[in-house]
C-alpha cells in the first residue's frame, strides 16, 4: 500500500489488542477467523503492538497476513516494548498472553530491537507505521516526562531516520492520553506524521481532546488514528471502560445514551464509529474484536443512516459537545 488512505475503504482498520489474549484467553482459530473475516470485508490496515500478549498479536496477525502480498495492506505497530525469552508469571489484561518478560525501554538501542523482533513476528520486510507506545501518564504516572525525554532522544530519533531513509512511511505516538500527543506535535525536532490516541475521542469521552489535541492536529497537518471506539467495550453492553471496571457513573450514562439510541433506532456502534471518524484531523477508527462477526458489522455500521434528530438530542442533552463535528451525511 502507497498510503493509509488508499488502505481505507470505509475508514475502519482492524485493532489487535484483543488477539493478544486482552480479558481472555482466545483460540487459535477464533483469533485467525477474526482476521481473516476483517481482510474478506476489505479491510486493510492492521494495528498491533508488542505489548499485546507479548508478540501473541503480532504472531497471530503475521500468520494470517503470510499468505497474502505484502503491498497489498498497511499495517502499523508499536516500539517502548521489547520482548525477551526469560519467562514470568502474568497479571492484568493481558495475563492469558504469552508468558515472555516484556521490558519497557524508550532508548535507541531498544527501539531497533523492538523493530527487529516485530518485523519477525509478523513475517515482514517493512512496516508502514510505527507508534511510540504509551508514553504516557497512565502507564508512568508521574514519571511520564522522564519516560518521554527517554523517547525524544531515543525511539523518535530513529524512527525519524528510519522514516528518512524509507524504512518506514510514517511515525508518531501511540497512547491513551491526550497530553503526550499534543507535547509531541509542539517539538520542532520531532515532527511525527501520525498518532494513534486511544479511548479519547469517543462518544463517552472527548471533550478533552476537542480543546487542544485535535485542533492543534489539524493545524499541524498531523493525522489521528482513533483506537478505543467503544472504551473497552463499555458503550456496547461490557463491563470495562478505558481498560479497567466500569464504574457506576458511566454504566448509567451508557444506559442513557441505549434509551436516546433506541428512541431514533440508532445502533450505538454505529453512532460510536461515525461519530470518532467525523472530525477532519481523524483518519481511521480501529476497534478491536475477537469475534469474526465484528468485522463484517463494523463496516456495516459505518455506512448505516443516522437521523440528524439522534444528534441532535445528544447534543441539546450535553452527551456531545456543541464544538465536536458531527457525521452528517
Amino acid at each position: 500500500m502507497k498510503s493509509l488512505e488508499q488502505a481505507l475503504q470505509h475508514k475502519v482498520g482492524l485493532g489487535t489488542a484483543p488477539l493478544g489474549n486482552m480479558f481472555r484467553d482466545v483460540p487459535e482459530e477464533e483469533a485467525q477467523k477474526t482476521i481473516q473475516t476483517a481482510w474478506d470485508q476489505g479491510i486493510r490496515y492492521f494495528d498491533t503492538a508488542p505489548f499485546y500478549g507479548a508478540g501473541l498479536a503480532e504472531k497471530r496477525l503475521g500468520e494470517a497476513l503470510s499468505e497474502y502480498n505484502r503491498d497489498d495492506y498497511f499495517i502499523g505497530t508499536k516500539v517502548g516494548r521489547y520482548i525477551t525469552d526469560e519467562k514470568e508469571g502474568k497479571e492484568g489484561i493481558f495475563q492469558d498472553g504469552r508468558q515472555n518478560k516484556v521490558i519497557t525501554d524508550y532508548t535507541e538501542e531498544a527501539t531497533m530491537k523492538s523493530i527487529e523482533q516485530s518485523l519477525d513476528r509478523l513475517k515482514t520486510d517493512r512496516l508502514d507505521m510505527v507508534f511510540v507506545h504509551d508514553v504516557s501518564p497512565d502507564f508512568h504516572g508521574d514519571e511520564w516526562i522522564t519516560k518521554f525525554d527517554e523517547a525524544r532522544k531515543g525511539a523518535f530519533r530513529v524512527l525519524s531516520r528510519l522514516r528518512e531513509e524509507g524504512v518506514i512511511k510514517s511515525w508518531g505516538l501511540g497512547v491513551n492520553t491526550t497530553e503526550p500527543i499534543e507535547l509531541v506535535m509542539d517539538l520542532e525536532e520531532a515532527q511525527p506524521d501520525v498518532c494513534l490516541s486511544a479511548t479519547q475521542y469517543t462518544l463517552l469521552q472527548h471533550e478533552h481532546a476537542l480543546e487542544r489535541m485535535l485542533p492543534k492536529a489539524v493545524e499541524k497537518g498531523v493525522d489521528i488514528i482513533v483506537g478505543g471506539p467503544f472504551n473497552s467495550g463499555v458503550l456496547l453492553g461490557g463491563d470495562h471502560f478505558d481498560y479497567a471496571k466500569a464504574d457506576t457513573d458511566i454504566v448509567n450514562k451508557v444506559k442513557q445514551l441505549r434509551v436516546i439510541a433506541e428512541y431514533h433506532n440508532v445502533s450505538l456502534k454505529a453512532a460510536a464509529l461515525q461519530f470518532s471518524t467525523a472530525h477532519p484531523a481523524v483518519k481511521a477508527v480501529i476497534p478491536g474484536s475477537t469475534r469474526p462477526e465484528h468485522s463484517a458489522e463494523d463496516v456495516e455500521m459505518m455506512n448505516k443512516d443516522i437521523p440528524q434528530s439522534f444528534w441532535t438530542e445528544l447534543v441539546d442533552k450535553g452527551f456531545i459537545s456543541q464544538r465536536a463535528p458531527l457525521p452528517i451525511r
